[in-house]
């Protein structure tokens, strides 16, 4: 952040590299025209950072593909504005004059490198495919040059990696191939399609400082695509904010975070989760974004804002500003007549109360997932992956325990050996004063209604075949829960109403919803057998900062009028901070520090806690943080390290540390840790 403050005067004086004027994208389909990009412009100047920022569907990702003239066609078509890198127009440009801009002057990294990296070749091939094209370069010096460009984007062991397919890397390191693709033609432009969004908080730092670090080294520019106003907040020089295919508010980093502007940009700030709110509701941004066949007349936010009057709903507002700022609003425009500003402002603020501690409702001691690894043609069992090795948590009535960690150290698996969807190796778990371990599964079934699960992805976890009735009786008829279809049906309109859903949703299907819809289906899905305990596995991850703050407040709002217990597993700790009475981190199978969300924030014991709370991107100034950066990756839970675990990575390693795994250590009653310096 230091770099990005000292530097911003000196960007303001850069040449402009990327000018987009009126750029209009449109698909024609058989639902009328669909308006993607509806007339956006803006400047992106050498050695900067510009963001592009905004919720799903409001058009950012194509503009980067218009950009790059990747739109599907031919229903997909670029129809007005124009392009220009330098004095070059790219819309003018032929095919073939277009396919050596891109990944030469202009390079891309894609939002999920899984699905962009070609999974039948190698590492390398890939990456000297685009040295070969961009550059001179015979063969045996492109090799030379791939393996540079590994070691540049911090790959460890270049050589082998170079060899090795894309499966036998993990989420940053991929991430990082495609980083080293993208820069193998040496671009003058970077543009990044929220390239952190699926990585943890520690690979996300990495990731950040990495194409910071390299823009320092080449002095190119970066189009940053995202939705996390936090990863803004420490990587951008400049930011726009996208709504419905336009640009609505444009300024220099310090002063968007200073003073947003537009009534959109500021919901989006009240809508995040901080420790501060923790005993009230989020603001929350109701409805949905518009959709883009529609054919506007006034503003495009009108019937989600606070401030709204009838000038609004009766024109479109004009850009007020120049190229480095401005907004879209009539609030700020002279020219309007505001006799009739009379806006009354909404808010969502009101005061909750958390529910007290009551008994204690889920036990687990020393529970263990282990797979067993077999090989030959005997299918002989050669060793384990221990998954889950050895946890122990407690969860009391009307209270939330967080289970935080990085992806691959075992918190989906502790929630589904929980729930007995995987048996367990060893170990107990006490639901109720039964340890559901020893049950069969007869009996188990019949305490399904008790325990309930909200998975990451609501769309894959409903029938796509039933409609939301259907989807939402299915637990009710199966557990015998209700005696008649009728006090089914009526049931069936309550739980619509109270998570916030029309009644007559019950006769759509899945396709017909938003994200935070869905979600909020499967949460009334949880809710119809009056379940006492709910896992949540990574119920927010997939959605916006405004749709999240719609179910966090659900989920506390159900939380104090039911007494609910919640086991929420996650890797944001911003909900963490704002949502949950207890934490519990884990690392690579094991519970490493446990205890009230206060403590362990304020006053970390365990070095990788301290690691994760420093990597979290906050809207704070960077230059006030140390942040630990965390080297490699998790290890394998096949062949963990001797000793702590953590030993390799850890800032604060010693002998012992390398030799035993450290015993529990009781800080206080409620506050726990694994850790030698303890």
């Amino acid at each position: 952040m230091d770099a990005k403050v000292t530097t911003a005067n000196a960007i303001e004086q850069q040449e402009v590299l990327l000018r987009v004027d009126n750029l209009k994208t449109q698909f024609h389909t058989s639902r009328g025209i669909l308006r993607a990009v509806d007339g956006i412009s803006f400047e992106v100047r050498k050695g900067e950072t510009f963001a592009l920022l905004g919720e799903s569907g409001c058009g950012k990702s194509m503009t980067a593909l218009s950009i790059m003239r990747l739109v599907p066609q031919p229903v997909g078509r670029i129809v007005e504005g124009s392009v220009n890198i330098g004095d070059t127009d790219l819309l003018q440009l032929s095919e073939v004059d277009m396919r050596a801009m891109r990944g030469g002057r202009i390079a891309m990294i894609f939002q999920e490198p899984q699905s962009s990296l070609n999974p039948v070749l190698t590492v390398g091939d890939q990456i000297i495919e685009s040295v070969l094209c961009h550059t001179s370069l015979k063969r045996a010096q492109a090799k030379a040059r791939v393996l540079e460009l590994l070691d540049a984007v911090g790959i460890p062991d270049p050589a082998r990696r170079y060899k090795e397919y894309p499966h036998q890397l993990s989420g940053g390191m991929k991430q990082r191939v495609m980083i080293a693709i993208a820069l193998a033609g040496e671009p003058e432009l970077l543009i990044a399609d929220e390239p952190t969004t699926a990585l943890d908080v520690t690979i996300q730092a990495q990731v950040l400082e990495l194409l910071n670090d390299l823009q320092r080294q080449t002095g190119m520019a970066m189009l940053f695509i995202t939705h996390d106003l936090g990863v803004v907040s420490n990587i951008a020089d400049r930011i726009a904010v996208m709504y419905a295919g336009q640009i609505v508010e444009q300024a220099a980093r310090d002063d968007f975070f200073g003073s947003p502007r537009h009534p959109y940009t500021r919901k989006l700030f009240e809508s995040l989760p901080r420790a501060n709110k923790r005993d009230e509701s989020l603001a929350v941004i109701e409805g949905n974004v518009p959709s883009l066949f529609t054919q506007f007349s006034g503003c495009r936010f009108v019937d989600r804002c606070d401030y709204a009057w009838n000038a609004c709903h009766q024109s479109v507002p004009r850009w007020l500003g120049d190229e480095e700022s401005g907004v879209r609003c009539h609030r700020f425009d002279e020219t309007v007549d505001q006799s009739d500003n009379e806006p009354v402002e909404k808010t969502s603020q009101v005061k909750t109360q958390v529910s007290p501690s009551g008994a204690i409702i889920l036990d687990v001691d020393m529970l263990k997932v282990h797979f067993p690894i077999q090989k030959g043609l005997l299918k002989r069992t050669v060793g384990h992956v221990k998954a889950v090795d050895g946890v122990s948590l407690k969860i009391a009535e009307g209270r939330t325990l967080a289970l935080v960690g990085e992806s691959g150290c075992g918190k989906t698996t502790v929630g589904k050996g929980i729930l007995q969807l995987l048996k367990p190796t060893s170990g107990k778990v006490d639901f109720n004063n039964q340890d559901l371990v020893t049950l069969d599964k007869k009996t188990m079934r019949g305490l399904r209604s008790d325990i309930q699960i909200i998975f990451q992805d609501p769309y894959s976890s409903m029938n796509p075949r039933m409609m939301v009735k259907d989807i939402i009786a299915e637990g009710m008829i199966a557990q015998k829960t209700v005696a008649t279809r009728a006090e089914r049906d009526s049931r069936i309109d309550e739980l619509l109403e109270q998570v916030g859903l029309p009644v007559d949703s019950k006769q759509r299907y899945p396709h017909e919803f938003s994200g935070g819809q869905r979600q909020r289906i499967c949460i009334a899905r949880a809710l119809a057998v009056k379940p006492k305990l709910i896992i949540c596995d990574e119920p927010t991850s997939a959605l916006d900062v405004s749709v999240q703050a719609q179910i966090l407040n659900l989920l506390k709002e159900l939380q104090q009028t039911h007494g609910l217990a919640y086991l929420f597993i996650t890797h944001d700790l911003s909900v963490v901070e704002y949502l949950a009475h207890d934490v519990a981190v884990m690392y690579l199978g094991r519970i490493v520090e446990h205890g009230p969300v206060n403590t362990v924030f304020n006053k970390p014991a365990h070095p990788y806690t301290e690691a994760l709370l420093s990597a979290a991107p906050t809207l704070d100034d960077e230059s006030q943080r140390d942040i630990i950066r965390l080297e490699g990756d998790l290890p394998s839970p096949a062949t963990p390290p001797s000793g702590c675990y953590f030993n390799p990575r850890c800032p604060k390693v010693m002998d012992e540390c390398r030799r035993v795994y450290p015993n529990k250590v009781e800080l206080n009653s409620a506050h726990s840790v694994c850790c030698h310096l303890h």
